[in-house]
């Protein structure tokens, strides 16, 4: 399958960074101190910002320090952050100037794992605390597009999760999923799935991106 594009947005965690098992672990920790339920968290939490999951667990009072305190146990876990399979070359064949991350993570926590994952960070970075409301909510891809001076619709948004995904076509973009941390049956809201990036071909033009997918 082929895109003619102007420019690609990624998501990071499950998408170009492996972070699972310190998600895991956080996720892990906070739940026992509190004696909420780690697998309800972790059912519902991937793809989305910590203070919208913690919003749904704790009293709107608790919700500020919490997704702070979060943050720090994330931030001292990052020893076996990895790259995805191909994301470093994929993102090092883009000019700076197509692409852009849309992250439910905090920029400062966002960028630590890019880096530790050896990773480049883009000029084009939306974070969890640039929109008023996280995936499925479409606002962090429009503002990564306006961010670019790109028209959504002309854009590929990469995803691994399913809000990440209806956000994505929300958006009006083009949605292609990896299928790295859920399974494909669940990621069939997008317009194509692949196993991971290293199916993907990215070839710039004159005029834009062109992505070549296989299955």
């Amino acid at each position: 399958m082929n895109f003619e594009v102007d420019a690609i947005l990624f998501d990071i965690d499950g998408t170009l960074v492996d972070s699972t098992p310190a998600v895991v672990r956080t996720w892990t920790a906070f739940a026992q101190e509190r004696a909420l339920d780690v697998g309800e968290i972790l059912r519902v939490s991937h793809g989305r910002r910590t203070e919208d999951t913690l919003a749904d667990l704790l009293p709107a009072s608790e919700v500020a320090a919490a997704t702070a305190q979060m943050e720090q146990m994330e931030l001292d876990d990052l020893g076996d952050v990895i790259a995805l399979p191909a994301a470093a070359s994929v993102l090092r064949g883009l000019p700076a100037d197509r692409w852009a991350v849309v992250t439910s993570g905090s920029r400062r926590l966002m960028r630590t794992r890019l880096r530790a994952a050896g990773l480049p960070v883009p000029q084009a970075f939306i974070g969890a605390e640039d929109v008023e409301h996280g995936k499925p909510d479409p606002a962090g891809y429009l503002t990564a597009a306006a961010t670019l001076g790109m028209e959504p619709t002309r854009c590929l948004v990469v995803e691994d999760a399913p809000a990440g995904i209806r956000a994505g076509r929300a958006s009006g973009a083009t949605v292609l999923a990896v299928a790295t941390s859920h399974d494909e049956s669940v990621l069939s809201e997008a317009d194509v799935v692949v196993k991971d990036l290293s199916m993907l071909t990215v070839t710039v033009t004159p005029v834009g991106l062109r992505v070549s997918a296989t299955s």
